[in-house]
């Protein structure tokens, strides 16, 4: 998450609005990627420039990751946040760093020095910690919070899921797998329940807990996951069906959720669903869940966007959270999530590639053959842009170029999937909530 200071909806406050729901329709469970020559050169040179991001952003002496680089280094009014680190776009750097390695990007001992040094942090007092848990943002040079942030229950997940991934790529490595499995056991899952002791909370503030809960459908699969695999401090296996399973519907498409199109990305990054369902309430399929709500988000850009806007196309597509001329926003739909204005969000297909290749590749494909002498640069696709007024954002924020990068990843060899499911704990978690193959 990365809501910026007084931004009129951030991804908190989006899923205030976030309904829950069941599945009613059957879709393809997995992928079958047969690439054309210039579909695998694409994505490698996208997937390269994505990790260049983080081989930029991290600090080399806390393992901290930037949660964005400006575009802009005379933006005078933002250079206060080139130190912000983050403890979601941490973790996404750490799972990163197991792909640059695996693509010869970078070298196997620099990239586990960069992974020690983050674990250490958020192990060794560095970065403030109760119950295991810590800020959602901090100073990336000193660990320290970042102005009066809150203990995010959602990025704090994130880096628990890289710390796993790599536990398992960097086996090797004592101290490393040491240090994630230290970082695992300290998470209080309970607690994080403010009393409840089923229904995670936001998180949590010197003044107390964040009332709302994650209680509807958002992002929240690998939290409840994570805290039924607690070695030490579990939640009970029925906290999966906790939380609210009311559907959605969209022309055809019937599904899971009135949320935006990252919470159908992020949890699946890391957890392999595919050809899975669950054994209890609906019996949903999440695989599939995730299918149709991008397919259906696809659709609604290029038709009822695109009443609107002349831009949104079958391949210009896609608005999830991202940067904008006036600030961070929470795009998305169906429903509409704040009212869009013809930007195109990049990672909103880009995030989805390991979902929904068909129609995620040529999005990408057309995007940068249309408008990538301007939109195209060193970390991959611009973060947003806007055709009809020629807005191209100037920042690069680390959860979308990351999200582009563990999707594209997954896509062409399963390896997140691969390297954060031979954990225990994520295989336990599944087989208490009921999730099996089918």
């Amino acid at each position: 998450m990365n809501p910026l200071a007084n931004t009129p909806l951030d991804r908190r406050g989006f899923l205030k609005t976030a309904a829950g729901a069941t599945l009613t329709l059957a879709a393809s469970r997995g992928f079958c990627f047969a690439p054309k020559y210039n579909d695998d050169a694409m994505l490698d040179e996208l997937s390269r420039r994505c990790f260049l991001y983080f081989a930029d952003a991290i600090d080399p002496e806390t393992g901290i990751c930037k949660d964005l680089i400006h575009g802009n280094p005379a933006d005078s009014a933002k250079k206060q946040d080139d130190v912000r680190g983050s403890t979601g776009v941490t973790g996404f750097a750490l799972t990163a760093l197991c792909i640059g390695v695996e693509r010869k990007w970078m070298p196997r001992e620099q990239a586990k020095n960069l992974v020690r040094a983050a674990l250490r942090s958020y192990t060794n007092g560095k970065v403030f910690a109760i119950n295991g848990w810590t800020y959602h943002f901090n100073n990336s040079h000193t660990g320290e919070r970042w102005k009066d942030v809150e203990i995010s229950t959602s990025d704090c997940i994130w880096l628990l899921a890289a710390a796993l991934t790599c536990r398992q790529y960097f086996h090797e490595d004592h101290e490393i797998v040491d240090l994630a499995t230290l970082l695992y056991s300290r998470y209080d899952f309970p607690w994080m329940t403010n009393g409840n002791g089923k229904l995670l909370s936001h998180g949590w503030r010197p003044e107390g807990f964040i009332a709302l809960r994650y209680e509807k459908y958002c992002q929240l699969a690998a939290m409840y996951l994570l805290g039924i695999g607690s070695p030490t401090h579990p939640l009970p296996p029925d906290a999966w069906y906790a939380w609210e399973r009311d559907p959605n519907s969209y022309k055809q498409y019937n599904y899971v959720g009135k949320s935006l199109l990252w919470t159908y990305q992020y949890p699946f990054a890391w957890f392999d669903f595919r050809a899975k369902r669950e054994n209890q309430a609906g019996k949903t399929d999440w695989w599939a869940n995730c299918e149709i709500a991008t397919r259906a988000h696809r659709d609604w850009c290029s038709t009822d966007l695109a009443k609107d806007f002349s831009d949104y196309t079958e391949t210009i597509w896609g608005i999830t959270s991202s940067s904008s001329p006036s600030g961070y926003k929470a795009w998305g739909g169906p429903p509409i999530h704040s009212k869009p204005d013809g930007t195109v969000v990049p990672c909103a297909a880009g995030g989805s590639l390991m979902i929904t290749p068909d129609i995620c590749i040529p999005a990408l494909h057309a995007m940068k053959d249309k408008f990538g002498d301007k939109i195209w640069g060193k970390y991959g696709l611009a973060d947003a842009f806007n055709p009809l007024t020629g807005w191209v954002s100037q920042d690069t924020l680390g959860l979308d170029v990351g999200m582009t990068l563990l999707s594209a990843e997954n896509l062409r060899s399963g390896n997140v999937w691969k390297w954060f499911m031979a954990n225990p704990e994520p295989q336990k978690a599944m087989k208490l909530a009921g999730i099996e193959k089918v």
